[in-house]
């Protein structure tokens, strides 16, 4: 039998959380679905400076005051990793590898996750030199010269961005010429701060066991290896959507971001997203918590309209 519930948000990252919350503090059963602990990309940041009333926070710290506030509102808290779910309209039936769930409204608030380079030091150095987040990571590495990894839209923008910080940021990419969009190639290459090494293939991440200390890349027209002292590596190479389990569903665009209207309602309805799998621009705490608030509050607005359907349909029976 699946487990009844009016609302199950699926994933407990910031939008999660405040979802789960807002739903909850309107009197709704809630229940927040996660494979792993609450708290989602916070929980591998080392500091968090750029959410609001807080100068300085750890990413974990800040997970656990969240979750703490919706649990404090009633909000459940189940692990079970999300497998496909079923829309039988005014109901959805929520498959996990531990229990089912059904419910009339849903959150997916799933995530995205960053595409690894797979070199030696990258798992070792991550949260300690090595970022995929130049908003998020930036401020730490002032001053010091830094290399990013791709040639893409982000990879340029977030040099842009670290090239406010950094004299000397390094950009790598295998190619001979970047795939980012004209505009932002033509103000990259008119900063004196950015600096292209084509060809190139990584080969590692070099630390001193604590920290960043540079990268190790071969040239691909020479076959020499070469180094770069940096003390901060800055990684996009692609950012994928957690959104596998949802393809049943008519939400998804063509690279498997969830599309939404304004007020975080997809096709189907009912179901509403949130967060880093959103099809959107901007990835931080600070929008993924709104977004989570205008959701709560419109999964409150839709089952207060799916009750007065049922009434006015069993009025007329």
């Amino acid at each position: 039998m699946a487990k009844e519930y009016d609302v199950v948000v699926i994933g407990a990252g910031p939008g999660g959380m405040t979802a789960a919350l807002y739903a909850a503090r309107s009197n709704l059963r809630v229940v927040m679905l996660d494979r792993g602990i609450y708290g989602g990309q916070m929980n591998n940041t080392a500091a968090i400076e750029n959410y609001p009333g807080f100068t300085d926070v750890l990413g974990p710290e800040l997970g656990e005051k969240m979750y703490a506030t919706a649990e404090q509102a009633g909000v459940e808290y189940a692990y079970g990793e999300v497998s496909s779910i079923e829309d039988h309209g005014a109901t959805k039936l929520i498959h996990t590898d531990e229990d089912d769930y059904e419910a009339k409204a849903v959150v997916l608030a799933t995530g995205a996750e960053h595409r690894k380079v797979g070199v030696p030091g990258e798992e070792e150095y991550s949260g300690r030199g090595v970022s995929y987040c130049a908003v998020c990571d930036g401020a730490f590495f002032k001053g010091q010269p830094l290399a990013v990894i791709g040639g893409g839209d982000s990879a340029v923008e977030e040099g842009l961005y670290l090239a406010q910080l950094s004299p000397d940021v390094h950009v790598l990419h295998r190619r001979d010429q970047l795939r980012a969009q004209k505009v932002l190639q033509d103000r990259a290459f008119a900063n004196d701060h950015m600096h292209f090494v084509w060809n190139t293939q990584l080969q590692s991440i070099d630390g001193d066991g604590k920290k960043v200390t540079g990268v190790t890349y071969k040239d691909k027209v020479t076959g020499e290896e070469k180094q770069i002292a940096v003390g901060g590596v800055f990684i996009y190479v692609g950012i994928t959507p957690m959104t596998a389990a949802f393809k049943n569903l008519p939400i998804l665009d063509d690279q498997g971001w969830i599309i939404t209207d304004d007020h975080m309602r997809t096709k189907v309805p009912g179901v509403f997203a949130v967060g880093d799998a959103r099809q959107k621009d901007l990835r931080q705490i600070t929008t993924a918590v709104g977004e989570g608030g205008l959701a709560g509050q419109q999964v409150y607005h839709y089952i207060q309209e799916l009750g007065d359907k049922v009434s006015a349909t069993q009025a007329h029976a």
